[in-house]
């Protein structure tokens, strides 16, 4: 099973979090994959990462666009990996026990502590990873916004 980290955002939002999340995967040589709980919430993804930042874009596709194996960032709202992604990430919302856990290097859990639902599904998600036999790992923002693992 590849590394399944919760990534608990305390000062900014999934859409303000997610972009910088994705640039350092493709720094990195890897393709993502980004799993809304929706198709609106995958097109509002797709919104923020044509205007992020504000001089660039993250290049980034979805099924409508055709072409989803050569997508280096592919959003949907299912669990489809069709361009070979070493990291997926889970926005609030999606069902994380119906992840392939294996296939990814990575999975990533974003939620935003604000967000008395979003909090109680992850712990949720956690305790059924963990019944699994993973060992997930919790990071948080520190107060330069730099993620920490906390344990």
């Amino acid at each position: 099973m590849g590394e399944v980290r919760f990534c608990h955002l305390e000062r900014r939002r999934i859409d303000q979090a997610l972009p910088e999340l994705l640039e350092e995967a493709l720094a990195a040589g890897w393709r993502a994959v980004v799993q809304a709980s929706s198709d609106e919430q995958a097109e509002a993804v797709s919104e923020r990462l044509w205007t992020h930042p504000d001089d660039s874009f993250l290049p980034h596709g979805s099924a409508r666009d055709g072409d989803a194996e050569a997508q280096p960032v592919y959003l949907t709202a299912g669990d489809e990996n069709p361009n070979g992604a070493r990291l997926r990430v889970l926005l609030s919302g999606v069902e994380a026990a119906a992840c392939p856990f294996a296939d990814y290097e990575r999975v990533v859990l974003l939620f935003e502590g604000r967000n008395e639902e979003a909090v109680a599904e992850a712990r949720r998600h956690w305790s059924l990873i963990k019944a699994t036999g993973a060992a997930p790992s919790y990071w948080r923002e520190g107060d330069d916004g730099k993620w920490e693992k906390a344990r």
